[in-house]
């Protein structure tokens, strides 16, 4: 569709530009010469409207306000003050241009600054496309993980949550799959994007926005971030980076998740279950009630039990945070634990 009109842009361009030419000149080779010319500006046009597709619409309508209002007044300063105060001094063309370039510019400038404080919701034309703009969209893993659906109910989040048209076919095809494992993923993510629906805390969107020319669906999630200048919701870390690099934002769950548990600082103590061996000779491993992994020095042995550890050190990574401890009775010899402070020692 998109080439059909580009192509119909460009013919009409082209026959304009050899006819104007033909009127004006009329002569066979400088008409061929205003026909490249129409295919030129063509050319302008088809890539000066893929810049405007990425900028806001208020930013638009802002901006185009402006220039009409500079247009406005340089024509009013023209035509009325300058004429009746400087009567004897010729108006020539450079004054004209001088006036409504100026005028034109600073109309251009100050309706760019004043969008941002705009709000299009108010106007019924607006109120669709406004709706939309800043919105937050949602990505597979986001919604496969499905702790989104907590978040919103949460009141968390604002705006409008976007699910694309091709994140649904995607979401579908790991339902049908016939890998067990998938096939559930796929069930439970369905599961979630009726739960959001059903919730009345944050308006969901399902949008047939597609990008047939690309065919990754992490590119067309960026595509459409740039199109509504919205953020990406996602648990993928390669399409965070690349979303990062292309100046989209990138709102990560797991991210949020790490920065809602409680911070743990060296020489806390905690009672934790060893359930299996670590990799390293020794090693037992735990789990904290929100999934943190704690690994404990020579705890291999207590496998089934409860044990008293002292926290060691705290590594935060991209996918979550993991917690090194030692047996209590191994770390008191680098920790001092008191029992009760004396009144004089609080004091001090």
């Amino acid at each position: 569709m998109d080439f059909t009109v580009q192509l119909a842009l460009l013919l009409v361009t082209t026959f304009s530009g050899y006819f104007i030419f033909r009127e004006i000149f009329n002569n066979f080779l400088i008409s061929l010469l205003g026909a490249i010319a129409g295919i030129l500006f063509g050319y302008i046009i088809i890539k000066l409207e893929r810049k405007l597709k990425d900028i806001p619409l208020k930013v638009i309508v802002g901006s185009l306000i402006g220039i009409i209002l500079g247009l406005i007044i340089a024509n009013l300063f023209i035509s009325k003050l300058l004429l009746f105060f400087a009567q004897k001094i010729p108006i020539t063309l450079p004054i004209y241009v001088l006036f409504y370039f100026v005028m034109g510019y600073l109309g251009f400038r100050i309706g760019i600054e004043k969008s941002k404080s705009l709000d299009l919701s108010k106007l019924p034309i607006f109120e669709k496309f406004h709706e939309l703009e800043g919105a937050k969209i949602l990505d597979t893993s986001a919604i496969i993980d499905g702790r989104i659906a907590d978040v919103c109910e949460s009141g968390f989040i604002e705006g409008t949550l976007i699910i694309p048209q091709f994140v649904l076919y995607e979401i579908q095809h790991i339902a049908d799959a016939a890998d067990h494992v998938k096939r559930m993923k796929g069930r439970r993510a369905l599961d979630i994007l009726h739960r959001l629906q059903k919730q009345n805390i944050v308006p969901v969107k399902i949008v047939d926005y597609d990008f047939p020319k690309l065919k990754d669906v992490d590119t067309k999630l960026i595509a459409i971030a740039k199109r509504f200048s919205g953020k990406i919701i996602t648990n993928d870390y390669n399409l965070n980076k690349v979303a990062e690099l292309q100046g989209i934002e990138v709102l990560n769950i797991n991210q949020l998740a790490s920065a809602l548990k409680p911070p743990l600082l060296p020489g806390e103590s905690l009672n934790i279950k060893v359930v299996k061996e670590g990799k390293e000779f020794g090693q037992g491993i735990g789990y904290l009630e929100d999934g943190t992994m704690v690994v404990i020095d020579e705890a291999r042995r207590y496998i089934g039990k409860n044990v008293d550890v002292i926290v060691t050190s705290v590594l935060q990574t991209p996918s979550g945070r993991m917690i090194f401890a030692k047996l209590r009775e191994h770390a008191e010899k680098e920790f001092y634990f008191p029992e009760e402070y004396r009144y004089e020692e609080q004091v001090k």
